[in-house]
């Protein structure tokens, strides 16, 4: 996978001309080969879904329709959003906690084709809307597995948390499924591990569930048609050189895998998004207060909060710019640490903090790289009312500008 790293040049030639930079650019050649790499190393008798919760913008969608099995969903929302985008017959599978009636109306009446439960209120509940609707609705049972979990860095089972239901307690809510005449057990879902780097620990990780999901399924006599093992393909954002190596990966999962098994699934957002697009914003004032330096961008976290949310140091370049429109002198910092921040009224809307920088001047660009994945999507976006950064989705890089925003850009 390359890195998308536009130049000077591509970002003039597609941001608007007389406004302060500030864009979200997309290179769907280089996302859709992408996948194509990754899908295509896949074993037999495994699914590669795309969790649309990393990027979910129809243009995005679109592309990624014909490469991946379907999509993962983790809303009401997101199911109509991909239906919309994408069509009737395209596949849904749909997980997440904290469901309600209606989720379940919703993914009966859109069809989609599985529901991951997490919890024993939860499988009543699709049972009671399931038999309202006189339909019978596939299921998985989320397992939070019991600990240590094999392989992990970033957990979200194994230990306390939100997701899944416990392990121990996984005797008692297939009891509660036999009352159930509405559900149709198909198998298990495992969603353990977040922005896994190493992929011989990711696949220690996924032998030994698809280990403890085979034992469990002969001790309760149960017909194990499917094994989601979530997504977790990780992007290091301190080294983007480092690559989850897919290829490996693929490899000891198919020496893993024997004929008779559930079909595995995966459900990864992050790593078919991340490197294809860029977010670029202006530096539209640079400031000194109480002795530290800042520079303020036209953008900020209610944007791109995944530096934010994630608390990491995103890797990012700076694009000098020559043209300065003003009649005034430029603002500028010659050398030391300044703190990147947006235009929101908080002092916690920091995008960088303490950059050893120098030359850095108003007008010029700070580029964030890998930035398809949990960016724009998980951003609150109307905090302020500020307006919205440009999207652009370049068919070809090479092609010539456009000034439409969320414009497909055709070579």
């Amino acid at each position: 996978m390359t890195l998308f790293d536009p130049s000077p040049e591509l970002i003039d030639r597609h941001v608007k001309p007389d406004v302060p930079v500030c864009a979200f650019i997309h290179d769907l050649p280089a996302l859709t080969q992408h996948a194509q790499n990754i899908v295509s190393l896949l074993p037999e008798g495994s699914e590669f879904f795309y969790a649309i919760k990393a990027n979910s913008d129809p243009i995005i969608l679109q592309a990624l329709k014909p490469i991946v099995a379907g999509f993962e969903v983790a809303s009401a929302g997101e199911i109509r959003k991909v239906r919309t985008a994408v069509g009737p017959d395209v596949r849904i599978i749909m997980g997440g906690p904290a469901r309600t009636a209606s989720d379940f109306e919703t993914a009966l009446a859109y069809g989609v084709e599985r529901v991951h439960i997490e919890s024993v209120h939860v499988l009543h509940l699709a049972n009671a809307v399931a038999a309202k609707a006189g339909k019978k609705l596939p299921i998985l049972l989320r397992i939070n597995l019991s600990g240590p979990v094999p392989g992990a860095t970033i957990t979200m089972g194994g230990q306390p948390t939100q997701f899944g239901i416990e392990e121990a307690q996984l005797a008692a809510v297939l009891d509660e499924l036999s009352t159930c005449p509405h559900l149709s057990f198909e198998g298990f879902h495992l969603h353990t591990i977040s922005n896994n780097i190493d992929a011989e620990a990711h696949s220690v990780f996924c032998r030994a569930a698809l280990q403890r999901v085979k034992t469990i399924a002969r001790r309760h006599d149960l017909n194990l048609k499917v094994v989601n093992l979530g997504g977790g393909w990780g992007v290091d954002y301190a080294d983007l050189d480092r690559r989850f190596d897919a290829r490996g990966f693929a490899d000891r999962l198919r020496r893993l895998l024997k004929p008779g098994d559930p079909v595995i699934q995966f459900e990864c957002g992050r790593i078919v998004v991340a490197y294809s697009a860029v977010y670029v914003s202006e530096i539209v004032d640079i400031k000194t207060n109480h002795g530290q330096a800042f520079a303020l961008l036209r953008g900020g976290s209610h944007h791109f909060r995944l530096p934010s949310a994630w608390r990491h140091r995103h890797p990012f370049k700076i694009i000098a710019r020559e043209r300065w429109p003003w009649p005034w002198p430029r603002q500028s910092h010659a050398n030391g640490p300044i703190t990147v921040t947006g235009e929101l009224c908080t002092p916690k809307d920091i995008l960088l903090h303490d950059e050893p920088l120098s030359g850095l001047r108003t007008g010029d660009l700070v580029c964030f790289l890998a930035a398809g994945a949990y960016g724009w999507d998980i951003s609150h976006r109307d905090f302020l009312s500020n307006a919205h950064p440009e999207r652009l989705f370049l068919t070809d890089p090479t092609a010539g500008r456009s000034t439409a925003e969320r414009e497909r850009i055709p070579a």
